[in-house]
């Protein structure tokens, strides 16, 4: 029903299996659980964190949900699941500074026109200058590589198509990068980023330790550097500069525009952080504050 109804991503499908399978070997068969069987997996699941918790509630949810829309159960035990507040968290954001190191040193790598150095500043292209997701970049095919439209045609999730701009630098990579990589005809022709020494594409964990240690080589700390958090920063930046939300919401390919929202609670928080920053009253403060903490005895 996820794969034909909904359309669920294969990612998400994975998720709702291994969290379905975890709550049956707690309580056993799913199908046969009462309700004080499903109670118990609060205290299972009482030292994960409130969103991990949240989330393999939510599959058992629309499990038992399934079962009684199929007339396989007459009664709904996941009222007995627990309820945990999940707070979601703002993303973690790369400043302007940091962005521009990330593509310095990118750049200089690619100036000896390498071709994983070249294949790595067109991924870097993707992800902060399209917003793509890592699933998505990796796995586009070459078909969709721009001839004359700048845009590209993604295929997001739940297979949910969308175009997304390419911008005259991206545009530039791409071109260097197809120029080393062959055309449709080379080794894995199918994908615009195949894989290395097999068929298929670059993988997801692969851009991410390309990522990871090209933020090492730029004197980023790695740990701060994901391809989600370029998708963060292209979505921050872009309402930074003006971007209607509406828009963004495509450009990113959110189902709901309350997922899109969590980048205003972003800017909320920078423009907060501005007026404490520069408003007088604020600096002022700051300067009572600071004189009082010198002034007062050793020890206080």
């Amino acid at each position: 029903m996820m794969a034909a109804e909904r359309g669920a991503a294969a990612n998400t499908l994975s998720a709702y299996r291994r969290d379905l399978c975890g709550a049956q070997e707690t309580i056993g068969p799913l199908a046969e659980a009462a309700r004080e069987d499903v109670a118990r997996l609060a205290a299972a699941w009482a030292a994960l964190a409130p969103s991990s918790a949240a989330r393999k509630a939510s599959a058992l949810r629309q499990f038992y949900g399934f079962l009684v829309d199929e007339g396989e159960r007459g009664d709904d035990p996941s009222a007995a699941l627990p309820r945990p507040r999940a707070r979601r968290p703002l993303p973690r954001l790369l400043g302007h500074d940091d962005i521009a190191a990330l593509f310095t040193r990118a750049e200089e790598e690619a100036a000896g026109n390498a071709r994983e150095a070249v294949r790595l500043l067109a991924l870097l292209e993707l992800l902060y200058g399209s917003g793509l997701r890592a699933t998505e970049l990796v796995s586009l095919p070459f078909s969709a590589v721009p001839r004359d439209a700048p845009f590209l045609t993604v295929t997001g999730k739940g297979g949910q198509q969308r175009m997304v701009p390419v911008s005259n630098r991206a545009r530039a990579a791409l071109s260097r990068w197809i120029a080393l990589r062959g055309g449709a005809e080379a080794v894995g022709g199918r994908f615009l980023f195949p894989s290395t020494g097999r068929d298929g594409h670059l993988t997801r964990v692969r851009l991410f330790q390309l990522l990871r240690a090209l933020a090492l080589r730029a004197g980023i700390a790695p740990e701060r550097i994901s391809p989600h958090v370029l998708r963060h920063a292209f979505a921050t930046h872009l309402l930074e500069g003006g971007a209607d939300l509406r828009v963004l919401q495509t450009l990113l390919g959110h189902a709901d525009i309350a997922t899109t929202q969590i980048y205003t609670h972003v800017d909320s928080a920078r423009l907060v952080a501005l007026v404490n920053a520069r408003h007088p009253l604020g600096q002022a403060r700051g300067a009572q504050a600071r004189a009082a903490l010198a002034a007062a005895p050793p020890g206080v």
